[in-house]
């Protein structure tokens, strides 16, 4: 056999055990030997082979009482070094210009900061008229859209605090909202439509805005991406294709920074 041949042969080896893992990643649970298989399209013979090497490399290992597969301990290596080598803000700043490539509105993406999120980029239009967001700017819980999404999916414990001394300090709060218990109700709205829309109120006058959460390895929010407009511009209907790509953009960024996550989940304690 030629080294080109042994080679090519040496590869096609590789992609087949590669398959096994997709497959066990898909299932989200351990798996017996035959369900592995099925979804690997392979005679449960075949596929044995390849787990009895993968178990030999780390990357599998077996339950001896249930004799289910699952990763193995070099497998969640290799996914903790992949997250840890990756920068989210460089990936959220990608993921803000092709949205706004998407809908030519201004887009942004905040992170949490000093106790508050703020803005760490932001993508001007391909338009005359625009809105400018000032980098590094600190963002109202209730007064902006990423704030929102902030209050909505950050733990309780850690936001509740924020919102009451907000709602004394705050000179203009969103129309209803005067007490915590108030503002419970306002993000539980957010939580329910998945996103943070604000008009009428934003913090500066003719200026909207729509915000939504992303979510890192952990399941846990991260940043939020944000549209700017000028009011009356972006359609926040509920049939808004502005509103889809951006949560089209939210939870595509979320997955490659890792997360799991299938809807909308509540608010940890």
């Amino acid at each position: 056999m030629s080294d080109e041949l042994e080679g090519k042969h040496g590869v096609q080896s590789l992609e087949v055990g590669m398959g096994i893992l997709k497959a066990m990643v898909s299932g989200k649970r351990s798996m017996m030997l035959k369900d592995i298989a099925a979804a690997a399209e392979m005679p449960p013979s075949k596929a044995h082979r390849y787990l009895v090497s993968l178990i030999r490399a780390g990357l599998v290992e077996q339950d001896p009482l249930t004799s289910r597969y699952n990763l193995g301990p070099f497998a969640l290596n290799i996914g903790l070094v992949a997250i840890d080598r990756l920068d989210r803000v460089r990936v959220g700043m990608a993921a803000i210009a092709e949205l706004r490539d998407q809908i030519n509105e201004t887009t942004a993406l905040a992170v949490w900061g000093d106790n508050g999120p703020v803005v760490v980029r932001w993508e001007r239009p391909r338009r005359a008229i625009t809105v400018n967001v000032v980098t590094g700017t600190r963002l109202s819980l209730l007064n902006s859209a990423a704030g929102r999404v902030f209050a909505t999916w950050l733990p309780r414990t850690q936001i509740d605090p924020l919102l009451e001394q907000e709602l004394l300090s705050e000179k203009r709060t969103p129309p209803g909202v005067h007490t915590l218990k108030d503002a419970h109700a306002l993000l539980a709205e957010v939580e329910a439509r998945g996103v943070a829309a604000i008009t009428g109120n934003y913090m500066v006058k003719g200026v909207e805005a729509l915000s939504a959460p992303v979510f890192n390895f952990k399941n846990e929010l991260t940043m939020a991406l944000i549209i700017v407009g000028v009011e009356g511009s972006v359609d926040m209907g509920p049939d808004s294709s502005v509103i889809a790509e951006l949560k089209r953009a939210a939870d595509s960024l979320s997955r490659r920074l890792g997360s799991t996550r299938d809807g909308n989940a509540p608010p940890a304690d």
